[in-house]
């Protein structure tokens, strides 16, 4: 199993199954599960046992565990809008 899996929300998907899917890879032995909503511009953060963490705006995603001095503004990975 990966340390960590990333699941990323397309138009047609449904929330429910990507979290069942991270949730099986948690109780597989994944560390980390991160979906990442494009629709709603939210980074929810899942380990095995614990609250979901939702990120969004300027929220940084660190993973001191699997990537320690890593970190990511959450609002870097939306396309940028052009005014």
């Amino acid at each position: 199993m990966p340390d960590l899996m990333v699941e990323i929300k397309s138009k047609s998907d449904r929330i429910k199954p990507l979290v069942e899917k991270i949730q099986l890879f948690l109780q597989l032995g994944s560390t980390v599960g991160i979906l990442i909503d494009p629709d709603k511009l939210t980074l929810t953060v899942y380990r095995l046992n614990q609250e979901p963490i939702v990120l969004q705006d300027n929220d940084k995603l660190t993973l001191p565990d699997l990537l320690p001095g890593w970190e990511l503004v959450v609002s870097e990975i939306w396309t940028p809008v052009f005014e």
